[in-house]
């Protein structure tokens, strides 16, 4: 072989190896590989446990189907926390739109809804999703027009949603749900298997999805999160996109409610008291840095199910329930130690 051939045959070879090295970094770098396999040697360790009960097709099918709300709290989060902001309120906006959408469905239908029909359906998921952008929307303006730190703005919200839940309630759960809704989202299912609540959560979630990683919206949203008096130099409306991402936020925290109200056929006012934590727990387990600018959908996903397969795996194997919100403080404190490593690695290069 001629010497240029085999510097060239050289040349390539390193250029092969750098770049399966670089993939390897990457890769090794990469919080949503490690929290994938946090989450497969969870349900290896459970599936050992106890091989009777959880690895089978009702608790899989259960497990989706509990984690598909928090899916939704979950994906709004992921844009909050890439521009460097937080949503403290979304456990308790669920509640909210639950509660004025069990009852205007209620009222529609002369105080019990439980015969009601799709038309009384339609407007109580419209009033569920315009409860929570409104939430939402309050607190994009107070964060981004009045500047009021997000932690402060939604921690408010937090007791206030809350609370105006109770107050048109009296304490007191709204029961009946109609009975076509519990029957078709809440509890049915297609391609023989699959729960209809899932397949709405896996829809949201892509379209989600394509709007973070593909379109211009999801591009300001890093710009932002990366530098917002950099990004608002450069033309993008800070203000304005950060009050569409809250609402957002809250829109979706609204579906969350909708979609727990159909499956449990009742609006749980008392039953949402850690979703804020392990929506959070989630994004950030997902690899969305706290810091702002980094995120992405897919890593929030595979984050949901770490929460919710604890839960399922604690109460399989006889450990007490109290024990699952202990173990998803600590596991989210340790993704935080983790991400500021990073980026103190990052910085001292």
């Amino acid at each position: 072989m001629p010497t240029e051939q085999r510097t060239q045959k050289s040349t390539a070879d390193e250029d092969v190896a750098a770049s399966a090295k670089s993939l390897g970094a990457r890769l090794t770098a990469s919080n949503t590989l490690w929290t994938g396999l946090v989450l497969v040697a969870l349900c290896v360790l459970f599936s050992a446990i106890r091989p009777d009960a959880f690895p089978t097709l009702f608790n899989v099918q259960n497990l989706l189907v509990q984690a598909a709300p928090l899916l939704m709290l979950a994906v709004g989060m992921t844009f909050v926390i890439i521009t460097s902001g937080i949503d403290l309120s979304v456990g308790s906006v669920l509640v909210f739109a639950g509660v004025v959408s069990a009852m205007t469905m209620e009222w529609l239908s002369d105080g019990d809804a439980t015969n009601a029909g799709w038309g009384v359906i339609l407007i109580g998921l419209l009033i569920a999703l315009v409860g929570g952008a409104l939430w939402g929307l309050l607190n994009g303006l107070l964060v981004a027009v009045a500047r009021v730190p997000a932690l402060i703005v939604t921690l408010g919200s937090f007791g206030a949603a809350l609370g105006a839940a109770q107050l048109l309630t009296n304490g007191i759960d709204v029961r009946t749900v109609p009975g076509a809704l519990r029957k078709t989202l809440g509890t049915g299912t297609s391609f023989v298997v699959v729960p209809n609540l899932v397949i709405l959560a896996a829809v949201i979630t892509l379209l989600a999805l394509w709007l973070l990683h593909t379109t211009a919206f999801g591009r300001y949203t890093y710009a932002i999160g990366s530098n917002a008096e950099a990004a608002r130099r450069s033309g993008i409306r800070v203000t304005r996109h950060l009050v569409a991402i809250y609402t957002l936020t809250g829109a979706l925290a609204g579906l969350a409610g909708f979609m727990s109200l159909a499956y449990f056929g009742t609006t749980t006012i008392s039953g949402h008291s850690n979703d804020n934590l392990n929506a959070i727990a989630a994004v950030v387990l997902g690899g969305t840095s706290l810091f702002g600018g980094i995120g992405t959908v897919v890593g929030s996903v595979i984050g949901v199910f770490i929460p919710a397969v604890l839960d399922a795996g604690f109460v399989m194997a006889g450990v007490r329930p109290f024990w699952q919100p202990i173990a998803v403080g600590a596991v989210l404190v340790a993704a935080v130690w983790l991400d500021q490593r990073r980026r103190r690695a990052r910085n001292s290069r």
